[in-house]
C-alpha cells in the first residue's frame, strides 16, 4: 500500500507540473493532443487511462511487453486491455473484438499485423481497422537521431497521408479471366479534410512549408482532384508556403536532398512509400513511430509496416519505434511529462553505440536496450518522487 501511495503521489506531482515547451520533449518539436471530442472517447478511471493493446505479428507481442515494463517503471497512468489479433486470427470475431475495445477505450497501441499478399481471399486487418474506425490521417515523423549512423544527420520531415481511400479502397475484381480491375477512390471531401489537417498541423507547430505529392500528370481526374483540393485549402494559410511534386520525382528528391522537405501531404499509397523511404534515411524501420488519428479514435504503432517476423524470438529487435509511438500516445492523452521522461531516456540510450541493436550497426540485444532505458528512468522517477514528498 505504501508503494502504491508513493506512485500515486509521483504521478500527481507530474500532472501538476507545468508542461514544458515542445522543444524540450526529447528534441521533438511537435505534439498531438486529443481534441475535446477525442478526449470524451477516451476511457479514464481515477486519473488512469485504459488503452487497447493489439498484439500483432512478428516481434509485436514481445516489444509491447517491453513497453508495458517501461510504463511501470516510469509510473505512466495507463492500464492496458490486451486484444489478441494477428494474421492467424482470421475469424471475423477477432476483428470485431478489437474494434469494440478501441471504441470502448478510444486509444490503442498496436503491433503490425501482416497481410498475406499471396492469398487473394485475405483482407488486410490493418486497412479494415483504419477504415472501420475512420482513422483518416496517418502521421509519421522522421527526424535524424543523435548518435545513430545514417545517411543524413539533418532530416526533419513530417509525412501526413490520407488513410482510408485511394488505392487502399480494397475494391477490385476480375471482370474476365486474366483481367483485373482495381478501383482508386478519391473524394473531394476526404482530400480537403486531410489537406486542412496538414495545414493546421503546420500552423500549430511552426512548420513553414507543405508539399503535396501526386501523379496528376497521368491520373488527371483522381490525383488532379487531390491536387486541386490541396491548392484550394492552401489559400487559407498565407503564412505557409505551398508546393507540389510528382511522386516519382519526390522519391528521387527524398533520397538525394531530403532537407528540402518540411511537411509532406499525400494520398494513401504515396504516403506509405515515402514514409518507408524517410524511415530508411534516418536509421531504419525499427526507429520511427507512427500514428493513425480520426475524429474520435487514435491508434499508435511503428511508422513502417514491417512486423519483424524474421526477428521473432531472437532478442535483437529494435524497440525504439514502438516506444516512441507509446510516448506519442501519452502526449495525445495529455500525459506530457511522463511521455517526455520516457522519450528522453529512449533517445539518450540509443545514442550510445553499446546500446544499439544490430539493425543500427550495434551488438545490443532488445533486453539490453530495455534495461538501459529502465536504468536511465529510475533516478528520474526517484527525483520526482522526492519532490512530491
Amino acid at each position: 500500500m505504501a508503494a502504491l501511495t508513493r506512485r500515486l503521489l509521483c504521478n500527481t506531482a507530474w500532472r501538476q507540473t507545468v508542461v514544458p515547451s515542445l522543444s524540450s520533449f526529447g528534441n521533438r518539436n511537435y505534439t498531438i493532443n486529443a481534441t475535446e471530442q477525442q478526449v470524451l472517447s477516451c476511457a479514464k478511471y481515477g486519473g488512469r487511462h485504459c488503452v487497447t493493446l493489439m498484439t500483432g505479428d512478428g516481434v509485436g507481442p514481445e516489444i509491447l511487453t517491453h513497453v508495458q515494463e517501461i510504463f511501470r517503471y516510469a509510473g505512466a497512468p495507463i492500464d492496458f486491455e490486451t486484444v489478441e489479433i494477428n494474421s492467424s486470427t482470421t475469424d471475423a470475431a477477432y476483428l470485431e473484438a478489437a474494434l469494440l475495445s478501441v471504441q470502448r477505450n478510444g486509444v490503442a497501441l498496436k503491433g503490425n499485423i501482416e497481410t498475406k499478399f499471396d492469398d487473394a481471399e485475405f483482407r488486410s486487418m490493418n486497412v479494415a481497422l483504419r477504415s472501420r474506425l475512420d482513422l483518416w490521417s496517418n502521421i509519421v515523423w522522421c527526424r535524424s537521431f543523435k548518435g545513430v549512423n545514417a545517411r543524413y544527420d539533418d532530416i526533419d520531415i513530417v509525412l501526413i497521408r490520407e488513410n482510408t481511400e485511394g488505392e487502399y479502397s480494397s475494391l477490385e475484381h476480375e471482370s474476365v479471366t486474366g483481367v483485373v480491375e482495381s478501383l482508386k477512390i478519391i473524394t473531394a471531401e476526404k482530400c480537403e479534410r486531410i489537406a486542412r489537417y496538414a495545414f493546421d498541423f503546420a500552423a500549430r507547430n511552426g512548420r513553414k512549408k507543405v508539399t503535396a505529392i501526386h501523379k496528376a500528370n497521368i491520373m488527371k481526374l483522381a490525383d488532379g482532384l487531390f491536387l486541386e483540393s490541396c491548392r484550394k485549402v492552401s489559400e487559407d494559410y498565407a503564412d505557409i508556403k505551398f508546393s507540389d511534386m510528382i511522386i516519382d520525382n519526390a522519391s528521387m528528391q527524398m533520397v538525394s536532398r531530403p532537407q528540402q522537405f518540411d511537411v509532406l501531404l499525400m494520398p494513401n499509397l504515396y504516403g506509405n512509400i515515402l514514409s518507408s523511404i524517410a524511415a530508411g534515411l534516418v536509421g531504419g524501420a525499427g526507429l520511427v513511430p507512427g500514428m493513425n488519428v480520426g475524429a474520435k479514435y487514435a491508434v499508435f504503432e511503428s511508422g513502417t509496416r514491417n512486423s519483424g517476423r524474421s526477428l521473432k524470438g531472437k532478442n535483437i529487435a529494435n524497440p525504439t519505434g514502438m516506444l516512441l509511438a507509446s510516448c506519442d500516445m501519452l502526449d495525445y492523452l495529455g500525459h506530457h511529462n511522463v511521455g517526455a521522461l520516457i522519450r528522453e531516456s529512449v533517445l539518450d540510450v540509443i545514442a550510445q553505440p553499446q546500446h544499439q541493436t544490430p539493425d543500427m550497426g550495434g551488438q545490443a540485444t532488445t533486453t539490453d536496450v530495455i534495461q538501459a532505458i529502465i536504468d536511465d528512468i529510475k533516478p528520474k522517477t526517484q527525483t520526482r518522487l522526492h519532490s512530491a514528498e
